[in-house]
């Protein structure tokens, strides 16, 4: 039985890398985007209350376009595959609007919220289709191993953007005779993108429309049906790992807007040492994603999501604790010592960003995996659009400090939560909708 696995898994290994040079541009993306913007903003903006509710608004549109078009890809047929479309049309534009931001940013607030609104407009709307293209293609039973591969691209991303793309902030370009900083990340992230893109659409040939046997006859499920089966059901596993991932998302996106502020405020780096920090998160998720992936198939995903949360505790009250303990330090000892309680961290949040996605997919079938893939954004954004106003205000009120405390709060709440998950295992069944 272990024998056949392992052969199932290496024969999946090309594909699942080649799938995840969809997450690799969201995985470039989004950590310049988190680190970047707030501090776009904060040259316009002093409140960090309102920096935190304009850092919301792509979650807004997240919440709503995300949903739809995960399930309006389950619905589509063409030649080149129900997921393709979408992504070789929104993901270039995607890339164009991610490269204008710092230019808007130059000149007007509105300019830069026009360029920020536009980037989502798109971003969100292709996520859900790049996510849902994997299990479609990958087998129930080794997905968590595949998610593994496929989370490992996006650490490599956060990598490239964070470490290595980052830097490029300090260098100066010269526009009409003016040099400018903070600029050069973001167009250069913009060409990675559209060159991930031509590569995804030659190598990943998407099967059209019959992974498990379905027929071009056979009935669409309806998503509201489909949705409303979902939680009528009598086992609940469904409904908790939601509730579970909205608390823990709610603690990660209450500090992922803020890290980069943190470090230049608090740590006093320079803006491109700042997004080291999430960096560090990056590196994390490219060690361990398949590890992680690996443990859980050995262990099981409820006890592998679970002993993480925990960990997840312990570290950010870590975190909380560092600044106090390391305040007569040297500059240099409590940057690297940050850095270091957020590899931690990182290692523990892939566990749990590995496993779950592939507990949720196992309780849907062919003709669902993207209602339950928009479901699983509709709750995590939903944290994005709750957390960061809470966090900014209470850095207004508390200081810094307290971006921590609430973190962990709501770690632990996503831990008791998952006590309710009852399914999600590589053996058990989907659910059937009739």
């Amino acid at each position: 039985m272990a024998t056949e696995k392992k052969k199932g898994l290496s024969g999946y290994y090309l594909t699942t890398f080649l799938i995840g040079l969809g997450f690799f541009t969201m995985g470039l993306m989004d950590p310049l985007y988190d680190t970047y913007v707030p501090i776009f903003l904060s040259k316009y903006i002093e409140s960090k209350g309102l920096i935190g509710s304009i850092m919301t608004f792509d979650n807004i549109l997240a919440i709503f376009l995300i949903p739809i078009f995960s399930a309006l890809s389950d619905r589509t047929r063409t030649p080149i595959g129900r997921r393709m479309p979408f992504i070789i049309v929104l993901l270039p534009l995607t890339a164009v609007t991610f490269g204008l931001i710092p230019f808007s940013a130059l000149y007007a607030l509105w300019l830069l919220i026009a360029a920020v609104f536009l980037l989502n407009l798109f971003k969100q709307a292709v996520r859900g289709p790049i996510v849902a293209l994997m299990p479609d293609m990958v087998p129930g039973e080794v997905r968590s191993e595949a998610n593994g591969v496929i989370n490992t691209m996006g650490g490599i991303a956060t990598i490239v953007g964070t470490v290595g793309l980052a830097r490029l902030m300090d260098v100066p370009l010269t526009i009409n005779n003016k040099s400018y900083e903070n600029i050069l990340a973001f167009p250069t992230a913009s060409i990675l993108v559209v060159v991930a893109v031509i590569l995804l659409f030659i190598f990943v040939k998407e099967k059209d429309g019959n992974y498990k046997g379905e027929s071009e006859d056979e009935e669409k499920v309806p998503v509201l049906k489909s949705i409303k089966v979902i939680f009528a059901e009598k086992d609940k596993s469904a409904l908790f790992i939601l509730l579970s991932l909205l608390f823990w998302f709610i603690a990660y996106q209450g500090v992922l807007p803020f890290v980069g502020l943190y470090s230049v405020e608090v740590l006093h780096t320079s803006q491109g040492t700042a997004s080291l920090a999430a960096g560090m998160v990056g590196i994390a998720y490219a060690i361990f994603a398949i590890p992680s992936g690996k443990l859980a198939h050995k262990i099981g995903r409820k006890k592998t999501i679970r002993f993480a949360l925990f960990a997840l505790v312990i570290i950010l009250l870590a975190v909380f604790a560092h600044n106090g303990l390391t305040q007569n330090s040297s500059q240099a000892f409590r940057q690297y010592t940050f850095w270091g309680l957020l590899f931690l961290f990182g290692i523990f949040w892939v566990t749990v960003i590995t496993n779950s996605f592939p507990m949720l997919w196992q309780m849907a079938d062919y003709k669902t995996m993207g209602i339950y893939t928009g479901l699983y954004y509709f709750f995590s954004q939903l944290a994005s659009i709750i957390s960061p106003p809470i966090t900014g205000f209470c850095i207004d009120l508390f200081g810094h400090q307290s971006l921590f405390v609430y973190a962990a709060i709501n770690m632990g709440i996503a831990f008791i939560l998952m006590r309710g998950v009852h399914r999600g295992e590589p053996e058990d069944d989907p659910v059937e909708i009739k």
